[in-house]
Order: C-alpha cells, then structure tokens, then sequence
C-alpha cells in the first residue's frame, strides 16, 4: 500500500468505502472513507480507528509504517461506529497505555462497547498531551455532531484533526485538496453539511468563533471523512460560515409528491411564477428525487414550496417522510408556501403550512393554495401568481 503523509512523522491510516450509497438515510452515491492518522513519535499515537469491517484495511496501512504493537497512546475523537467501530479490535491488538478521549467520549464508548476496564484517560478543551517532541491539544466540540465530538490539534505541524467537521462523504484514491476536482468535493461538502450538520448550525458558528478566538495557526484540517485540506482549508472553512450563518442565494426549492399530476401541474405552475419573478428555482418530484439531495439545495435555497395531494387525510407518503426528514435538520430562515389537490378532503396543505409554520418559516401573503381534483386555469393562474409572489418575496429577503 500507498504511504500518505500529512507532515514528517503524520501519516494517514485509515479505509476506504467505494461501495456505500446509504449513510443512515443520505444518499452517499460517491463512496466515503474512514480517515485516521498516526502520529510517530517517543509515544506513537493512533488518532481514531475506522468502521469495522474496514479494520484489517486499516491495520495493513499502520503496518506499512511501524509494528501495530508499538503504538502507546489511541486518541478517539468520535465515538460513531464509522469511526469507533473497529475500536475493539484495535485495543486488543495494540494494548494502548491510555486511551483518550472527551468526558461524553468515555460515556459514549462504555455504553457502545461495555468495556469500562480500558485504560481511559479523560481529556477537556484546552488539555495537551506530550507525545515526545511534540505536544497535541484538544477542543471539545459538543453536538458537532454527537456530544462526545472533539477536535485534536497538532501545532507544531499545524494540523488539526476534525472529526466529521469539515468533510465529506467522497471516495478517491487521492487524499487532498489539490489532487481533486475541488467543485466536485465542494458539493458533497454541502450535501454533507445538510444532511448531518444542519442542524447545529448556531454551534458551528460558536466554533467557528472559538477557533478564531484561540489564534489556532491551521495550515492542514484532517477530518474524518474524505479529503484531507492542505492547500485551501479556507476553502471549506469559509463555505461551513456561509452554511451556518444561512447565507443562501435569490433561490427557490419546489417540491411536490403527486397521485395523479394534478399537484404535478401545480408544482410546474409555481415554477412558471418563480421565473416571471427572476428566480433561480429547481423542481423536485418526490417520486424520483432522493431527500438528501433536495436538503442540500434546501440549504443554499431562500424559498422552500412544499406541494402533495390528500391520502387518507393526510400527506402522500414519500412527502409525510421527507418533511419529517426535514424537520429533524431544522433548515433555518426560510420563506415558504404550500399547495396541493384532494379529492375529498384536502388536509395536505394545511399540513405543509403547519411544518413550515413550526420551523418559523415566513409564509408569503396567501401561500396556501388547493384544488379539487385536475386543477383548472383559474387555479394555475393562481399557482403561477403564488409562484411569483414567492420570487419577489426571496428577491427581498
């Protein structure tokens, strides 16, 4: 195999996953990798381990480098199982002196693992720990995205070591920046930050704050998965401020879920408003769009319209899945309206107003429009105006 080093005495270590396409709901239709990284020093030390079945992959890259057996200290960032999973394995095999971690860290591991006799040394934000001639600090990074998440940081090399902050689901055999099209990674950057990050954005903006307040001096970020940003970390860095602070473009999302196209017809009616507007806008058929790609045009969207016809006076089912999807990742600052057709009656669009409503949505004027059964052209009309109220209402905002 392959030797990658980040700095003189880094090195990468950890698997890839050409095969995965499902990311506990996300769709990951690039593959992933499982990053960790082991520094050698007077105490070798492994930072995170990877999933499970990737351990074997894992140690044949450590043993490349050094004896697996002589490593002294392992440090687990994240205790998910993409990254904690092989953990088990590796304690047997290496018999660490210490294992570090973050205070919610060895909760998470005893929990996931029953093993309160491992050699746990709890470390807080602001802790070093010597490894030789080098020294690491640690920064506790609560719910980014589990409350066991920390960052390791390396000075003398400038390398921060993230966890999941900061990448992406993307397999390549190329480990940086600067050996890949950085558009391509870029976008599963956002649809990575939509789909798992979303949700805490006012922290990332804490911890974007942190960070600067701290003078970190960062030449590499290392995260967890993907790339690893050697010679752009401002890149991702600056685009995690946008996404956090809800900076989006004049942009609309129409998304509808249809029995018969009639909402169909609607949904490609608000379209024809949203252009008479000057708009940009993408149209999302639930029947043939995955959710976590529409999440990661949700996020960089001002407008959201919401479209389904009534089943068992309800949401259509793709649709009733997708908004509770979407309301557990909390997109933030939104404008938003909702239309749909019945037969009888007609509660689905009440319904999408109601989440959009609970997620403090701003409903344009009149932002609620149904019909029964085949919509007619009073109806699209109407649709086309609502389409275009939206669209200047985003131009505004």
């Amino acid at each position: 195999m392959a030797i990658t080093e980040l700095a003189k005495g880094v090195y990468w270590v950890g698997a890839i996953d050409w095969s995965i396409r499902n990311f506990h709901g996300y769709s990951t239709s690039q593959g992933s990798t499982y990053n960790a990284y082991l520094v050698v020093d007077e105490k070798i030390t492994l930072i995170d381990c990877v999933k499970e079945p990737f351990f074997e992959e894992q140690v044949q890259r450590i043993r490349e480098i050094i004896d697996p057996a002589k490593i002294d200290y392992l440090i687990v960032n994240h205790v998910e199982m993409d990254h904690s999973g092989a953990l088990p394995q590796m304690m047997d095999l290496v018999k660490p002196e210490k294992l570090f971690c973050s205070p919610m860290g060895q909760k998470a591991i005893i929990d996931h693992f029953h093993r309160d006799d491992w050699p746990f040394a709890v470390v807080k934000s602001g802790e070093q720990l010597s490894l030789g001639k080098r020294a690491v600090q640690f920064l506790e990074t609560r719910m980014l995205h589990w409350p066991d998440s920390m960052f390791t940081y390396l000075p003398d090399e400038k390398i921060l070591f993230s966890s999941d902050a900061f990448g992406q689901h993307f397999a390549s055999s190329e480990r940086f920046d600067d050996e890949v099209n950085l558009p391509v990674v870029m976008e599963q950057c956002a649809k990575y930050y939509a789909n798992i990050l979303y949700p805490y954005s006012p922290l990332v903006q804490k911890l974007l704050q942190t960070v600067a307040s701290l003078k970190l001096d960062i030449k590499t970020i290392a995260p967890d998965h993907g790339v690893i940003w050697r010679d752009k970390p401002n890149t991702i860095v600056e685009a995690y401020d946008t996404w956090s602070s809800g900076k989006c473009a004049d942009k609309a999302v129409v998304i509808f879920n249809t029995m018969w196209h009639s909402t169909e017809k609607m949904a490609e009616a608000v379209m024809w408003g949203l252009a008479d507007a000057g708009a940009q806008a993408l149209l999302f058929d639930l029947d043939s769009s995955h959710r976590s790609d529409i999440m990661t045009e949700i996020l960089r969207a001002k407008g959201v319209a919401l479209g389904s016809s009534t089943i068992n006076n309800n949401l259509l089912p793709d649709m009733a899945g997708f908004v509770s999807y979407m309301k557990g990742l909390k997109p933030f600052d939104k404008i938003g309206a909702a239309f749909g057709s019945f037969g009888w009656s007609g509660e689905a669009v009440g319904l999408l107003t109601a989440v959009m409503t609970d997620l403090r949505f701003a409903l344009v004027d009149d932002a609620a429009i149904k019909h029964k059964y085949v919509p007619t052209r009073q109806t699209l009309d109407q649709c086309v105006a609502l389409g275009k109220r939206l669209g200047e209402a985003i131009k505004k905002h």
